[in-house]
């Protein structure tokens, strides 16, 4: 045995190169070890050693039952739409406490969705106040501070990283049953950031949403590599848009072929539960371009007993029913 042998990170990424400093190090990503490492960009701008601010986001969560991030491998898959109606499902009861945190920075659509675009952030003593959709509702998303919604966020990591913190750490969320977390796209700063700054307040786990063609399949694998590698629960796997459903007829037809299999084979290839199909009903883009409830709007809708059937499966592994 050698006489120098060192002690090994903590958190080293699976595929890390040999002699990894660790992502939470100072050196991350710019040490000589890194070079070539696939993990290299993300853990050269990710936050680095303990971050001041933990305690505080740890001590503002600890009001929060339940935190559910809501992911995607690839944009327009319906991850945000699905979001939306897992909030307006989960707000039914009147004595559920439902929070939606917006951290797509480049491209928070939540407000429009939840019916709320025009609002504005509140100060109190407290912290930032949520936007309210309803009693027990409330949402925090860029999209409202923003001087004029069409306006491009150009930021780079550190600035997405600062403000998901201030969503964390400064946002009045008060006492909630749920709070979700609609995300980006893909698997980058502002996931590590959610993983990193939630870490001792925990993280119940990940929905991830797909569609059933293969082109989208391919990034729900990183995806779920991703939440592997960060130790963050996948709680299941829906798959969006699984076939059209006319709204007259109720005849369905498929629109994006599973040539692979769909959801269900990659989610017995990887262990993951399924959570359900959702069909693709076009009054759910119009619900959402409304901000309403399609739920609410289409309760005979094919698509709405999807949806309340794969948020009643959520509940039950969420609250520990079942395993």
């Amino acid at each position: 045995m050698s006489e120098n042998t060192e002690k090994q990170p903590e958190n080293v990424p699976e595929d890390a190169n040999e002699h990894c400093p660790g992502p939470e190090s100072e050196q991350a990503g710019k040490d000589d070890a890194c070079a070539g490492c696939p993990n290299q960009t993300i853990c050269a701008s990710a936050p680095k050693g303990p971050d001041p601010d933990i305690p505080a986001i740890t001590e503002r969560m600890s009001s929060v039952k339940h935190k559910i991030l809501i992911l995607s491998g690839k944009g327009g898959v319906g991850k945000s739409s699905f979001t939306s109606q897992l909030a307006f499902a989960l707000s039914g009861d009147e004595d559920c406490q439902v929070g939606v945190m917006d951290i797509d920075i480049c491209g928070p659509s939540i407000p429009t969705i939840m019916g709320v675009v025009n609002e504005q952030i509140h100060q109190s003593n407290s912290g930032w106040q949520p936007v309210f959709v309803q009693d027990n509702l409330g949402v925090m998303s860029i999209g409202f501070m923003l001087p004029d919604k069409d306006d491009a966020v150009i930021w780079r990591g550190p600035k997405k990283n600062g403000l998901i913190k201030q969503f964390l750490r400064d946002v009045d969320w008060g006492n909630l049953d749920y709070l979700l977390v609609d995300t980006p796209p893909g698997t980058s700063d502002e996931h590590l950031s959610m993983a990193t700054l939630l870490k001792e307040s925990g993280i119940d786990g990940a929905v991830i949403i797909t569609t059933p063609q293969e082109v989208a399949l391919q990034d729900v694998r990183k995806e779920i590599d991703f939440c592997r590698k960060a130790k963050i629960p996948i709680l299941g796997l829906v798959e969006n848009m699984s076939g059209f459903v006319c709204p007259n007829c109720h005849g369905e037809s498929v629109i994006f072929p599973p040539t692979t299999g769909g959801a269900e084979a990659l989610a017995e290839e990887l262990n993951i539960t399924l959570l359900g199909r959702i069909p693709l009903d076009p009054r759910v883009a119009k619900s959402c371009d409304m901000g309403v409830s399609f739920l609410d709007e289409y309760p005979d809708s094919p698509a709405c007993a999807a949806y309340e059937e794969i948020i009643d499966k959520l509940r039950d592994v969420v609250e520990g029913e079942i395993n």
